[in-house]
């Protein structure tokens, strides 16, 4: 196997992905506060969302074990 190629392209996107999923846990995390079950059921489904997305650009290039 091939080490991984975290070069700036992969990292511009993967700090991309981070953000997105930071915004969406603090969605997710207002829903919860505020007791608004239809927004929190919203809000995790796209935080799960964002999540997959993430681990799978780093499957994607094989660089989970590095950044787990």
């Amino acid at each position: 196997m091939e080490d991984p190629v975290l070069d700036e392209a992969f990292m511009r996107r993967y700090r991309e992905l981070l953000d997105a999923e930071d915004n969406a846990f603090d969605e997710l995390e207002h829903a919860y506060e505020d007791g608004d079950r239809e927004h929190f059921e919203t809000d995790y489904a796209a935080w799960q969302s964002v999540l997959g997305r993430k681990l799978s650009h780093a499957y994607d290039v094989e660089a989970l074990p590095l950044i787990s």
